[in-house]
Formats: structure tokens, C-alpha cells, sequence
């Protein structure tokens, strides 16, 4: 119907005698039709030029064009109106191409009411049907195109399979994450692409698929071609067809990689920023870090190459209100002048060959938190004015523009050099070096405090014991004598290279010497040749077994006494004895 079903139908009817015309519009009137007439065709157009008829009836002999014209027309104009063709010359021929032509029925004269009003009726009721038909497929319309909208503007990545394992569809969402173009895995087997770091999700389909139950989230982490190291909440549930019967699977992936990153940067603030050490030395940086991280001033830390200067600088960030601001690390030696200085400030499209667009400086990227200057003392002159204008006023602008960016930023600064000797030298500006030095942190080098290796050793052991997935491997006593006399010249970090590597070359349930980098190997060989390895206060030169004994017999067995006279930590000392076989009942009571 042209209108809701309390209106009026609407009928059409072209005839060129008067007489008949009338006749016909008074029976239909009588049904309570809304009736307009037409004597010819250019009647009629102007007539079907209004709102849509729900019937046309017309004559095929008119003056000028034809009853078939009429019937073109109506089509063309709206598609969904029935027209009945009335003759008074019937023949099979002009039947037959009013059929062709999409007539709904043809009628030949005389007409009477009773057969107009029942064809008009059939047409009706034909043109109700097919508009409800019409409006419901045009509804399932909408409805595919809002769920393919939702379906490929979920983050969530989603795959449908089938009971054989077959893809039958997949969002945009996961075409991005499996590097496929739209609709390139329809048909593909599941196991042909799930492959590798995503075996665990193809599993989880086929547990669906076999017990019809769904497998909820659980995390896979996946290194994909086309998307990078991603940290998924997978869940697998099965899949229903209109007649609630198991069609298949559906596959859900949610990436959540960054909440994951978030929550271990957690944790690691929760360590007591990361830095371990028990040591007098230790202590005196930790008491100031503290009480230099709530405030905004400007820090120099100074340590040599591994003290962990990066370490001591996140510690004052996410001690500060600033921790929830961003925390923007730069080293300045790894850059030549040119791109340091565009890494820093930032560039404008243009200001040199290869700036294709806009750039964001690392200064302008710390807005709100913390900027680590590493290597601070490796700088140029002609960035050093520029880092000096920063210091004093906090604004700068962007390589070849004009325009100034202030900015919120507290800057710390990291240096293995000794910036008075470079600025007494005229190497570095004296006012940047001031407006650096407000606060120095020195960070003593591992050889200065070697009663922190210990501490060091267990932290970095329990950290690879769970990274590579080891039963709780530790260093054998005479490793850690090695470890112990070494001077580690590259400090911190030296050493937890050096435990890695032990600890992925080890296959024994014990890291012996040989485990050790060759060149901390001869060294301990060469200081061992010349009687300089001591390993203590125990007795200098005696079998390690026998030296512990002799500590623990002074001792009176004090495990806490005996273990810093070793210079090793408690767990260590219990798990030595453990390896050497020594208790008190049986070892020289």
C-alpha cells in the first residue's frame, strides 16, 4: 500500500469513453477506493506525477498512446503498482505482451463490477504482499549492514569457523591482526592459520568444537608477522544456527598487550624502583633519591657505564606526582648533533631533506613528566645553548619553525663523565653545568661495594630462574667466589649479562665456573695463579668446604654471622652447604 493501512487504496483509471470511465470509477468508489481519472495518456502522466497509485486500470485503446504506454510508465514511476489492462478487441497477441510487460491481470469487456472490484481487490492484496515482503527484506538489509558495522568495529579480533575447522568469517579487526585483506580468510582451513605462537587458540577451537562448551579467556602471547609481539585474551565459544543446533565456533582475541605491559611496570614499582643493594654506599643513594623524588628540581646523576643511572632516574620519576606523566628516556651519545637535536626539539615539515611531516621532540612528548638526558656530557656547544634555554625558561621551538613550545617537564641528567674537568677544560658551559647540578646523585661502582654482589646475585637469579623457566638454579660456591673477586668493570650491568649468559649456557643443576664468560674465567685464573683470591675472612687459600666450616665453627653455626664473614647472603650460604653436604651433626660440632 502507498500509505498505512487505515488510508485509502489508491486507484488510477485511464479510459477514453466518458461513459465508462464514470461506470468504473463508481463501482470502485462504492469499495471506498480513492479514485482519480485519466481520458488519455498525457492524463495519466500528469496524474502518476503525484504520490504513487496503488492500482492503475487501463484501457489499451486511448487517444494517442496506448494502454501499454500507460503500463510502461506506471513501472517506470513506481515499480511496486499493479495495473490491469481492460479491452474491448481481446486477442492473444496484445495479451500476451501486457503479460510480458508486467501487467497484473487482463480483462476484456464488457467489465463488470463484480469482476473490477474482485481484480482490484487481488491486486491489492498482491501489492500488500509484496510491500510487506519488500519492507522486511529491506529491514533484513539494515540489520546485516548494522551487524557487519559492529562486527568490524569491535576492537576485539573475531573468526567463525565451521565443524570442520574451515574460516567461514572474520572481522577487520582480525584480517589487521593476521595480516589478511577483507574477506581473504573466508574458506581457509584454522589450522593453516593459526599457526605457530597461536597454536594454543586453534586448540581451544577444537576443544569447543569437540565438547560444545566454551573455553574462556585465557592469554596467549604471540610474535605476528604483520603486528608485532601481542599479548591476546583468547576465548573460544561455540556457535548456534537459527535452529539452535552446533554450527561451529566462534574465536575471540582481545589485545591486550598494553594492559599487560601497564601491569608489569606496576610490579617493578612496587620493587622499591628496581635498585637493589643493602650497603652504606647503597643506603646514602637511596635515602637521597628519596628525598630528592617528590620535588621538581633538576638532578645530575653521575655513576660510571652499568651502575644503573637509568634505574636511579625512574626511581625519582615515579616517586613524583609526575608518575602518572610520561617518562621519556634519550641517550645523546648514540645520536649525531643534526638528529639529536630533532629528536629533542622536534621538526616541522620541511626543515630539512627527509622531514616529509610535523614531528613531535622528546621535550615536547614529556610534557607533564619526567625527560632522562643520558649521556649528558657527549652534547655539542650549539645544543647545549638550546638545552640551557630549556633549563631556565622551559620553552623551545621546533627545527625551522619559529613558533615557541612551553612545556611541563622535569629533566634529569645522566653522565659517566666528569663535567667540571670538561667545563674547567672548556668543553661544557659552565652556567648549563649549574643549572644541571642542582642536585648530584653519585652512584658508587660495583667494585666499591661488593657487599651488595650477593643481594645482586640472588635478585638476578630469581629473575632468570622464572624468564627461562629454570628449577631453581643457582651458583656453585667456588662461581661465587669468582663473582665475589671480580672487579666488573662494567658494574650492575655486567653482571646480570654475565648471569644470563650462565644461566642459558647451563644444563648442570648447578652454575659452575665454566658457565662464566672466558674472560671473567682467566681473570679469576690469573688472580688465583698469584694468591690474590681470598673469598673472605675464611682462611686464605683453603678448600671452600673447609673454609665455610671454619667460619661456621667460629661462628658457633650463626647462620647471619657466618654468612657476612663470607660475604655471601643467607640463601646462599644454606644452599652451599646444602651442595657441600656440611650441617652441624656431622661437621665438627
Amino acid at each position: 500500500m502507498s500509505s498505512d493501512d487505515s488510508a485509502q487504496p489508491r486507484v488510477l483509471i485511464v479510459e477514453d469513453e466518458a461513459v465508462l470511465r464514470l461506470t468504473f470509477a463508481e463501482f470502485l468508489k462504492d469499495e471506498n477506493f480513492d479514485v482519480t481519472t485519466a481520458g488519455n495518456y498525457e492524463e495519466a502522466s500528469r496524474a502518476l506525477d503525484g504520490p504513487q497509485f496503488d492500482v492503475v486500470v487501463t484501457d489499451i485503446i486511448l487517444e494517442g498512446k496506448t494502454g501499454i504506454d500507460v503500463l510502461r510508465l506506471t513501472h517506470e514511476r513506481f515499480p511496486g503498482t499493479a495495473v490491469i489492462v481492460i479491452t474491448g478487441e481481446p486477442n492473444v497477441e496484445t495479451a500476451a505482451k501486457s503479460v510480458r510487460l508486467g501487467a497484473f491481470d487482463y480483462l476484456a469487456k464488457p467489465v463488470t463490477g463484480r469482476e473490477l472490484k474482485r481484480v482490484v481487490r487481488l491486486a491489492l492484496d498482491r501489492k500488500r504482499v509484496t510491500d510487506e515482503r519488500d519492507e522486511y527484506a529491506a529491514q533484513l538489509d539494515v540489520y546485516r549492514r548494522e551487524l557487519e558495522a559492529i562486527f568490524n568495529s569491535v576492537n576485539e579480533a573475531i573468526v567463525t569457523v565451521d565443524g570442520t575447522l574451515n574460516i567461514r568469517q572474520s572481522n577487520a579487526a582480525a584480517d589487521a591482526l593476521l595480516g589478511a585483506n577483507t574477506g581473504e580468510l573466508a574458506g581457509k582451513p584454522a589450522d593453516h592459520v593459526l599457526v605457530a605462537d597461536l597454536a594454543p587458540a586453534l586448540d581451544a577451537l577444537r576443544k569447543t568444537l569437540l565438547t560444545q562448551q566454551p573455553v574462556i579467556e585465557f592469554n596467549v602471547e604471540a610474535n605476528l608477522p604483520h603486528a608485532g609481539t601481542k599479548v591476546l585474551l583468547v576465548s573460544a565459544v561455540p556457535l548456534l544456527d537459527p535452529g539452535n543446533t552446533h554450527a561451529g565456533a566462534v574465536l575471540v582475541a582481545r589485545d591486550v598487550t598494553r594492559v599487560s605491559r601497564l601491569e608489569k611496570e606496576l610490579e617493578d614499582r612496587q620493587q622499591y624502583r628496581n635498585i637493589v643493594g643493602k650497603s652504606q654506599r647503597m643506603r646514602e643513594v637511596f635515602q637521597l633519591v628519596e628525598n630528592v623524588a617528590a620535588t621538581d628540581s633538576t638532578v645530575l646523576i653521575y655513576g660510571e657505564s652499568g651502575t644503573g643511572k637509568e634505574l636511579v632516574a625512574a626511581a625519582l620519576h615515579y616517586g613524583n606526582p609526575r608518575a602518572k606523566g610520561p617518562f621519556i628516556k634519550v641517550n645523546c651519545a648514540a645520536l649525531s648533533d643534526d638528529i639529536l637535536e630533532s629528536e629533542l626539539f622536534g621538526h616541522v615539515k620541511g626543515a630539512f631533506t627527509g622531514a616529509v611531516r610535523d614531528r613531535v621532540g622528546r621535550f615536547e612528548a614529556a610534557d607533564g613528566g619526567t625527560i632522562l638526558l643520558d649521556e649528558i656530557g657527549d652534547i655539542s656547544f650549539r645544543l647545549q645553548q638550546r638545552l640551557l634555554r630549556v633549563l631556565q625558561e622551559r620553552e623551545f621551538e621546533r627545527v625551522g619553525d619559529t613558533r615557541p613550545i612551553k612545556v611541563d617537564v622535569r629533566i634529569i641528567a645522566a653522565t659517566n663523565r666528569d663535567l667540571a674537568a670538561k667545563m674547567r677544560a672548556g668543553e661544557f658551559r659552565e652556567d648549563l653545568y649549574y643549572r644541571l647540578n642542582v642536585i648530584r646523585i653519585e652512584l658508587p661502582p660495583l667494585r666499591e661495594h661488593k657487599e651488595d654482589i650477593p643481594l645482586l646475585v640472588d635478585h638476578f637469579c630469581r629473575r632468570y630462574n622464572a624468564e627461562l623457566k629454570k628449577n631453581n638454579l643457582g651458583l656453585a660456591p667456588e662461581t661465587m667466589d669468582i663473582v665475589m673477586n671480580y672487579r666488573w668493570p662494567g658494574n650492575v650491568r655486567e653482571l646480570e649479562n654475565c648471569l644470563e649468559r650462565a644461566f642459558i649456557v647451563c644444563h648442570d643443576s648447578v652454575i659452575f665456573p665454566k658457565h662464566l664468560p672466558p674472560e671473567i674465567q682467566g681473570t679469576f685464573a690469573g688472580a688465583l695463579a698469584e694468591g690474590h683470591v681470598d673469598g673472605g675472612d675464611g682462611p686464605s687459600g683453603a678448600d671452600p668446604k673447609e673454609r665455610i666450616v671454619e667460619v661456621l665453627r667460629r661462628t658457633d653455626w650463626n647462620m647471619a654471622k657466618s654468612a657476612r664473614i663470607l660475604g655471601i647472603a643467607r640463601n646462599t650460604l644454606y644452599q652451599r652447604m646444602k651442595t657441600y653436604g656440611i650441617s652441624r651433626e656431622n661437621n665438627f660440632k
